[in-house]
């Protein structure tokens, strides 16, 4: 087994687990995310890599931010967590790359570093932002930050506050990939 199933297989059983904790069928979740019930069960069972889409469609069916759900999947303990142990997803889709840098702890907080290569847009829907506040500082590269209406272009050493929840894109229109941080304080 690969580094990659195994952590997907952690994200599927994570989202076994909300959605049982939530007392919801399969049924019940597909329509709450507006994600198929046959892709939430092969998801469920580690047959199927979700793709950040998918799980930001997921996470906000369980009012979670998606960082905060694959961080429950991951559950590192400890304080100090180890750059070799920062668990890492890749979206099979785009190829974003995800790195949890954040140890597993009590404060309302998680930093994770992103990699979008060139080219990339990787949508998140509004409900992944409804319980969270977060800041997308871009460490390298080219982004812009589609947040509802509004466009940012953001290089490397700027830093946004997302506003209220709305529909989300990050996209890499260069030909380079790009880097940025995202801060994340849970506000449940």
């Amino acid at each position: 087994m690969t580094a990659a199933d195994n952590v997907d297989k952690r994200i599927g059983a994570r989202i076994r687990a909300e959605r049982e904790s939530c007392g919801w069928s399969l049924t019940e979740l597909a329509e709450r995310s507006a994600v198929s019930r046959s892709m939430i069960h092969k998801i469920e069972r580690g047959e199927s890599s979700p793709t950040a889409a998918l799980l930001g469609k997921l996470s906000g069916a369980f009012q979670l931010s998606m960082s905060t759900l694959i961080a429950r999947a991951e559950a590192q303990e400890g304080r100090l967590l180890r750059k070799a142990d920062q668990p890492i997803w890749i979206d099979p889709q785009t190829g974003y790359e995800r790195r949890h840098v954040s140890p597993k702890s009590e404060m309302p907080l998680d930093l994770v570093r992103i990699a979008l290569p060139a080219g990339a847009q990787v949508p998140m829907p509004a409900s992944a932002y409804a319980f969270v506040r977060q800041l997308v500082w871009v460490l390298e590269g080219e982004l812009v930050l589609l947040e509802g209406a509004a466009r940012h272009e953001m290089s490397a050493g700027d830093c946004l506050e997302l506003g209220p929840p709305a529909d989300c894109a990050f996209v890499n229109e260069s030909g380079a990939p790009c880097v940025y941080a995202v801060v994340v304080l849970r506000t449940r």
